[in-house]
């Protein structure tokens, strides 16, 4: 299993080729992170590493926070987060793993929370058709009728509404790897990932 990184999302640009096509990019910003733990199968009954990003001051985190990276003698992080390994070996608590852990031309699966668009009807949510806008309907942008008669006299489970649109957790999947700079530790990568400049991202190799 791939072990992936945590990183923030900067910003869309576009770049040219040798051949002068343009290439819609965005620039993360990963690592460097640190790994606060190992998970053994003898242990924890799976192999995984935890993985540390974000340096904080002390007074940000929680007391059991606190004293979780205090006991392996690592700096206050922000994020933590899981990724499952195949070898523990090849692992040990505080090593830093940068963005050279990836390479050009690589395919990665980006996952975070995009953007929140609030509490939206049913034509922007689900792309539902208008009602008429004529000759006395008052049915423009209504659901229409929800439910059925007698049997079973209720709406059922899964009923597509009005709701809040966005803000949930989304992976986009096989992003090729275009460039990256080590000195910076910044990713450029093909395509479009989830969420607004700043967001938290998770980004793994694609298996």
């Amino acid at each position: 299993m791939a072990v992936g990184l945590l990183g923030n999302k900067i910003g869309m640009t576009q770049i040219f080729d040798e051949s002068g096509n343009i290439i819609p990019v965005t620039i993360l910003k990963v690592g460097p992170c640190v790994i606060t733990q190992v998970k053994t199968v003898e242990k924890d009954g799976y192999n995984a590493i935890q993985v540390g990003y974000g340096n904080v001051s002390n007074k940000t985190l929680t007391q059991p926070e606190l004293g979780h990276l205090q006991k392996s003698k690592i700096q206050p992080l922000k994020y933590l987060k899981e990724f499952r390994i195949n070898d523990e070996n090849d692992f040990q608590i505080g090593q830093v793993l940068n963005v050279d852990a990836f390479s050009e031309g690589q395919l990665v699966n980006v996952r975070g929370k995009s953007i929140g668009k609030g509490f939206s009807g049913l034509q922007k949510r689900y792309n539902f058709a208008r009602g008429p806008m004529t000759h006395g309907s008052k049915n423009h942008r209504k659901p229409g009728s929800i439910g059925m008669g007698t049997t079973p006299g209720r709406v059922l489970p899964g009923k597509k509404m009005s709701g809040q649109v966005g803000n949930k957790i989304a992976t986009i999947q096989k992003l090729k790897v275009i460039q990256i700079n080590t000195e910076e530790n910044i990713l450029v990568i093909k395509g479009s990932v989830p969420g607004k400049p700043g967001n938290l991202l998770s980004i793994v190799p694609s298996e």
